[in-house]
């Protein structure tokens, strides 16, 4: 996790193990969430931490084991799909490079799966909007994190966000990017994707 030039809460990279878990392919959708405004298959945003955590609540009662919000390392590590210490999903090159950056997101979120999946056959990874994670965020937690199954701080005041957004002046971050805000913020670039134990 990390990278040795980013930002000083990207350090010091580390290594940690994650227990096998599942992560659904696509942000969760307006269809998904029962949202009347906006196009069915566009990102659910507005969405606070306790919003995200209350679907998955529901969604772990319709399915009949728990759903969650990954966390930052299951998140990270899922992003990368498999490229270590790569800058992005798919590699180095920047993010101008890829197809269409230049006419994409004037106007707000995409509809899901606009771009390539990565290795993991994973849908907008660090673009589109950014993601809530389950974790309570520090920006010096990389000093003290275990590196077995790190799930962030006991406690904290803002909950860690991963993952570009649509809003920004670029469209899409690098895999070990990091971000939060309160959890009971609701923004136009926030949304989320849900993970479960294998």
């Amino acid at each position: 996790m990390g990278q040795e030039n980013g930002r000083d809460e990207e350090r010091p990279v580390h290594r940690v193990r994650v227990a096998p878990f599942r992560l659904c392919r696509y942000q969760v959708t307006n269809a998904d969430v029962g949202q009347a405004i906006g196009l069915p298959t566009r990102p659910a945003t507005n969405i606070s931490w306790f919003d995200a955590t209350e679907f998955c609540s529901r969604l772990s009662q319709a399915w009949g084991f728990p759903v969650r919000l990954p966390t930052e390392a299951e998140w990270e590590f899922a992003a990368r799909g498999g490229l270590d210490q790569k800058l992005y999903p798919w590699g180095d090159e920047p993010p101008a490079s890829r197809p269409h950056y230049a006419d994409r997101w004037h106007e707000g979120p995409e509809p899901i799966a606009q771009s390539e999946p990565n290795d993991y056959g994973l849908f907008d990874m660090c673009e589109n909007v950014h993601e809530w994670c389950s974790d309570w965020y520090d920006p010096r937690y990389y000093e003290y994190s275990p590196s077995d199954n790190p799930r962030g701080p006991a406690s904290g005041v803002r909950r860690a966000s991963r993952g570009g957004a649509w809003r920004h002046h670029i469209k899409i971050a690098r895999c070990a990017a990091r971000s939060s805000i309160p959890p009971e913020f609701r923004y136009a670039d926030y949304g989320f994707r849900v993970a479960a134990d294998f």
